[in-house]
């Protein structure tokens, strides 16, 4: 033991700034604090380091990239914010530090949440809906302006269009873009340009809503849900250019377009006379190639008919020599459909000659057979076998006993001869 030292452990530094460290995280962490930044720096790494102070002390934070990116302002100087994050030492130093994991403006809680309330509820209404988003028009004819005629905003967007579409007319209506009285009149301005875009002052095919940087409750007038359902009637199609690339309003959800800037979306609704110039180049250009071409076509065409016309006799010769062979073919046509049809009725003669014999040997058989059955019916023939044919004195037939008298007076045809014979009697069977 050494005289005149307590006997106390001793520490290697770099174990006692851990051990510090670890105590700190233990009863403070996750810690929130508030203060202004003093002394902000943004490495090229991306990582941000600052002092947060008040009257009273200050205290050495670290944001790093993958907390910086998500920051939805720029942070500087002067700048009142609200910090969570984490408690250390940063041994190497043996230096108190927060690292932060959160950072937004001082007194921006209660606002953001009325935003993240007011978003969820015109999104449920449909506003935000890609499908009712409109593309710029392919052509501008003029463009519409409202913001603050004092806001550098303006003077930024004016001098965009000057050099980028001197042509274009604009047509500028002012509106207050911070206070109370701002989401009325930005209201009011907007429905003025929608009556003033097709009058006497020209046509505007794109509006502009625009206003620069600032805080969130700058920023505010452009969170209101009454001047969200205006620009949602806007009958053409609107570019919405609030603050910086890191702000975000309800009128950027609603608009056909968000722009990071106003100067971008100026440069968004007009692009540079030297694109539309190249445009018209490369038309002309095309133009040019067709119509040769076209040319090209014609007059080799008006050759081929310059050489007909020039030798005409070769045209009627070709002419007479298509008659000849159309008088040639007629005459063949003509002398085969002779020997046709006289073949086809040669070929109808000898049929019917044919049909004629057939018939009459038909007919002469039948013939022959009929006389064989009348002969057979011939009464001569049976006479010829002993039977006589008797008849009346009236000629009447007599075939039958009954009927004849006693005494009556009767003739007898034989095979021979005839016979005049008188009944004795007369009996029946």
């Amino acid at each position: 033991m050494v005289v005149g030292l307590s006997p106390v452990r001793l520490w290697q530094v770099g174990a006692l700034c851990k051990a510090i460290g670890t105590s700190l995280e233990a009863q403070f962490n996750p810690v929130r604090v508030g203060g202004e930044i003093s002394g902000f720096v943004r490495a090229a790494s991306g990582h941000c380091y600052f002092n947060l102070k008040d009257a009273t002390g200050q205290i050495r934070c670290a944001a790093f990239k993958r907390v910086a990116v998500g920051i939805d302002f720029s942070p500087c100087d002067g700048d009142q914010v609200e910090l969570h994050g984490r408690l250390g030492v940063y041994e190497q130093r043996g230096e108190l530090q927060l690292v932060v994991e959160g950072m937004r403006r001082a007194g921006q809680g209660a606002l953001f949440e009325r935003f993240l309330q007011l978003k969820a509820r015109l999104e449920a209404q449909g506003l935000f809906d890609a499908q009712r988003k409109r593309a710029l028009p392919r052509v501008v004819r003029g463009i519409g302006v409202v913001t603050s005629l004092g806001a550098a905003a303006l003077h930024d967007v004016l001098s965009a269009l000057q050099r980028r579409v001197p042509h274009i007319p604009v047509t500028v209506v002012p509106a207050a873009v911070q206070g109370d009285s701002a989401p009325q009149a930005l209201c009011a301005a907007l429905q003025k340009m929608y009556r003033l875009r097709d009058d006497s002052h020209g046509v505007v095919d794109v509006i502009l809503l625009v206003r620069g940087g600032g805080s969130l409750e700058d920023l505010w007038a452009f969170n209101d849900e009454t001047l969200a359902q205006v620009i949602a009637q806007s009958p053409v199609p609107l570019i919405s250019g609030v603050g910086h690339e890191t702000d975000f309003t309800i009128a950027d959800f609603v608009a056909d377009l968000r722009a990071p800037t106003p100067t971008a979306a100026a440069e968004m609704a007009a692009p540079e006379t030297a694109v539309w110039r190249g445009a018209v180049d490369g038309l002309a250009q095309r133009l040019c190639t067709e119509s040769t071409r076209a040319l090209d076509r014609q007059s080799q065409h008006l050759d081929i008919l310059q050489a007909r016309i020039a030798r005409p006799s070769a045209g009627v010769s070709a002419m007479r020599q298509r008659l000849r062979d159309c008088e040639h073919r007629a005459a063949f046509c003509a002398k085969e459909g002779l020997s046709q049809r006289a073949a086809a009725l040669a070929r109808i003669a000898a049929a019917l000659q044919r049909d004629v014999a057939q018939m009459a040997t038909g007919h002469a058989t039948r013939l022959d057979a009929a006389a064989l059955r009348l002969g057979l019916l011939d009464p001569s023939l049976v006479l010829a076998r002993g039977y006589a044919w008797l008849t009346d004195v009236h000629g009447h037939s007599v075939a039958r006993a009954k009927g004849v008298q006693p005494g009556q007076l009767l003739h007898a045809q034989l095979h021979d001869g005839r016979l005049a014979v008188q009944t004795i009697s007369a009996r029946t069977k």
